[in-house]
């Protein structure tokens, strides 16, 4: 496993929250953000087993990394055969990349009433790379586009997204529900010790 690209990915969006949050430039952050993302998601060698088990229904939602003032997160996201999520916002920028199978995205925004207006879907593949910032829109809903075995995808986040007060929206009236989503995993995966190959070399 090679966790070395991991630790890369984490050293080089610290460096870039780092200097873009002092500007407040999410712009910068987002664009940056989604070519390392990219990299990082076009190989599949770096993923802790134990972060990649398909559930047998729904999803799991495992934390990678977040960085120490939670400026932003790291999140493995375990999708079941044609599993779903309801209608959400983050309340925060995201990025999320496909790193196996294909999920949609279901965009919605809201009309001057607050009801739901279906926009844009997205189907994301291997590599590809999907941007959301609340400024410009970032109500949506995900499904895994498969039927016979699990997805999954690398998201991070602008911020700790399993401690954040969000919102579920009812389809049909647009009603908002608070929700705060947690994480599935108890245990962060330990990426830091480098000792065999300290002791290799």
């Amino acid at each position: 496993m090679n966790l070395a690209r991991l630790r890369r990915f984490i050293g080089d969006m610290t460096s870039l929250v780092g200097g873009a949050w002092q500007d407040k430039d999410e712009a910068a952050i987002l664009e940056v953000g989604a070519t390392l993302l990219g990299e990082l998601v076009k190989h599949d060698d770096w993923l802790p087993e134990s972060m990649a088990k398909c559930p047998p229904h729904g999803y799991a939602q495992n934390m990678l990394w977040c960085d120490p003032f939670e400026r932003f997160c790291i999140v493995s996201f375990v999708w079941a055969p044609s599993a779903q999520t309801p209608v959400h916002d983050h309340q925060m920028w995201g990025l999320v990349g496909m790193l196996r199978g294909s999920e949609s995205s279901q965009a919605y925004s809201r009309d001057a009433s607050g009801a739901l207006v279906v926009g844009k879907a997205t189907t994301l593949a291997p590599g590809d790379v999907e941007v959301l910032r609340p400024s410009v829109g970032d109500i949506h809903k995900v499904t895994n586009v498969l039927d016979d075995c699990g997805s999954l995808s690398i998201h991070v986040y602008g911020g700790n997204i399993g401690a954040v007060k969000r919102s579920t929206f009812d389809p049909a009236t647009g009603k908002p529900n608070l929700f705060i989503s947690g994480y599935t995993n108890q245990i962060v995966p330990n990426l830091w010790d480098r000792s065999a190959e300290v002791r290799a070399s």
